[in-house]
């Protein structure tokens, strides 16, 4: 979560299919069950996505919006998906098959239109289905529930993104657009590595706020996290919860863990419609040690 060019890498590149004892999520790579089934945490990974594109070369990436929006097509395409009857079945916004972009994003998708997304959630479908032992029990129910229903509903999400912020016909449902996301990963500017070594004292200080049954590991990604992020004048941060899950592997962080630590580390907030926290003020001079 600090580390943005490997998070990136995360997102463009398979990760080995296995389970290590039945608690090993690594076939899922950065996603979890919830993000794929209920499309929890998807902003975060296509505003990655799009900063590799837009500043893969030296520019201020206003050069490259249209490269990075053929990446993020190309990224979600689908293959063999029916057109829904409408009045113009030719609106180049109802199509969800990117293949032409293979040869300029061979990472990204297959000629016949199988993108990246596709390609890695039948990957863990497959794995599960032929490691049904390997891993804990009902996974292999929600591995068979995206098996029948993610293409599906993942082609109606991808024609949603692709419609114009201002179209008459724009639903609020499914408020996530590639405009909107191209605007968030233009100002966030490249990806970059923000991770740092603590100081002593400070680890033996989260260790102390850190309550039993929450790893310390949180603790510290967590005020790391914010410490990389804070913007000046603001004092609460963006938390990406469900990407966060993804980088432990299971759901404990947000239906668990961060509600422990509201208790001695950090104070929590949904401001705007998002989830975002800040480090408590009454923890002494950790709150106040920003590097």
């Amino acid at each position: 979560m600090l580390n943005e060019w490997e998070e990136f890498s995360a997102y463009t590149e398979f990760p080995e299919y296995k389970a290590e004892g039945k608690g090993g999520t690594a076939y899922m790579g950065r996603f979890t069950f919830p993000m794929l089934m209920d499309f929890k945490g998807f902003r975060h990974v296509l505003t990655i996505l799009a900063r590799g594109y837009l500043f893969r070369e030296d520019g201020s990436g206003y050069d490259r919006i249209d490269c990075a929006r053929r990446a993020l097509l190309a990224w979600c395409s689908l293959s063999g998906e029916k057109t829904k009857k409408a009045p113009d079945l030719d609106d180049p916004r109802r199509r969800v098959n990117y293949g032409e972009y293979a040869e300029e994003f061979p990472e990204l998708v297959t000629p016949d239109g199988e993108g990246w997304l596709i390609r890695h959630v039948e990957n863990i479908t497959a794995f599960v289905e032929t490691n049904p032992d390997a891993v804990r029990k009902g996974v292999l129910d929600k591995a068979l529930a995206l098996k029948k229903g993610f293409r599906g509903q993942w082609a109606n999400k991808l024609r949603q993104m692709i419609v114009p912020a201002f179209a008459s016909n724009t639903k609020g449902a499914w408020v996530l657009r590639f405009d909107d996301i191209l605007a968030d990963a233009l100002e966030l500017g490249p990806l970059r590595d923000k991770d740092f070594e603590l100081p002593e004292r400070v680890v033996q200080r989260l260790t102390e706020l850190t309550p039993g049954g929450v790893p310390v590991e949180a603790s510290i990604l967590l005020y790391k996290y914010y410490i990389a992020n804070k913007e000046e004048g603001r004092e609460y941060v963006l938390l990406p919860q469900q990407n966060f899950n993804a980088y432990f592997g299971n759901t404990n962080f947000s239906q668990k863990w961060t509600a422990a630590l509201t208790k001695t580390l950090i104070e929590k907030k949904v401001l705007d419609g998002v989830c975002k926290y800040k480090i408590r003020d009454d923890v002494g001079d950790l709150a106040k040690c920003v590097f």
